[in-house]
């Protein structure tokens, strides 16, 4: 609202100037307009620099809030993180390097099967990298044996493909719980030394609890981020890792079904 005071302030002086040009001096409303146009250049420059005043400011009062926490507390609240995120960036790089177009190899292996017999098929899934391939290639290895030797080996070797996606996750999981249970924990030490220090003055003082009580909400509200943050990407790895295996079983429903019209067709 000032701004906009400003600018119809600037308006009027210029129109009084044009209309009263005969009588009022160039000087005088050349200064008029200086003393105006002033104010409102100040406040626009202000309005620019807020933005990353604001930002600086949002850094240096987490930092700030970090360190009063405590090296203690703080410190293994930090180490989760990164532990968690460590393992969490490493489990998505595996799981997006293990994801393959379940379609286009089933039709792959199916095209080499009936043109080429078993052993192309299994050049096919030997080309081709990820879980849904290596079920293929271990069901067409059993082929010349039986159906269900085939069926066997799929299962089997699906159950391994399945512990390797899920390795590591339940460290994920771990750090989740583990991160708000310290913060809460720094909140009760925290809670304790206030207390003491009451006991020891033998008067209730704000300033005595203040310290010990915002040390203890604020190990309470990092542990709370930390255990946030890794919780989206554990909701991540789990779905992708349930596509993975959805994939896994129509592959081996679909490779039987492809074994049993290929010893049809012999």
């Amino acid at each position: 609202m000032k701004r906009l005071f400003s600018i119809l302030a600037i308006a009027t002086v210029m129109a009084f100037g044009n209309v009263k040009a005969s009588t009022a001096p160039a000087q005088l409303i050349s200064a008029n307009m200086q003393l105006l146009i002033a104010p409102v250049t100040t406040t626009l420059l202000q309005d620019e620099e807020a933005p990353a005043a604001a930002e600086e400011s949002f850094h240096q009062n987490l930092k700030k809030r970090f360190i009063e926490g405590g090296p203690g507390f703080m410190g293994i609240v930090l180490l989760c993180l990164i532990l968690g995120l460590a393992i969490a960036i490493e489990r998505i790089i595996f799981l997006n390097l293990s994801t393959t177009n379940s379609k286009k190899l089933q039709q792959n292996v199916e095209d080499a099967l009936n043109s080429g017999g078993v052993e192309a098929a299994k050049e096919v899934c030997r080309n081709t990298k990820g879980p849904v391939a290596s079920i293929y290639y271990q069901g067409l290895d059993r082929a010349d044996e039986s159906i269900d030797a085939a069926e066997k080996a799929v299962v089997a070797y699906g159950g391994v493909q399945m512990g390797q996606l899920e390795k590591n996750v339940s460290w994920v999981s771990l750090f989740i719980a583990l991160a708000p249970m310290l913060g809460f924990m720094g909140t009760v030490i925290g809670m304790i030394d206030a207390f003491d220090k009451i006991e020891a003055a033998g008067d209730m003082q704000p300033s005595l609890v203040a310290g010990g009580i915002k040390v203890a909400l604020l190990t309470t509200v990092f542990g709370l981020i930390v255990a946030i943050i890794l919780q989206v990407f554990y909701n991540y790895i789990i779905a992708k890792i349930d596509s993975i295996v959805n994939d896994m079983e129509d592959a081996s429903i679909t490779l039987i079904d492809m074994l049993v019209a290929y010893k049809n067709r012999k």
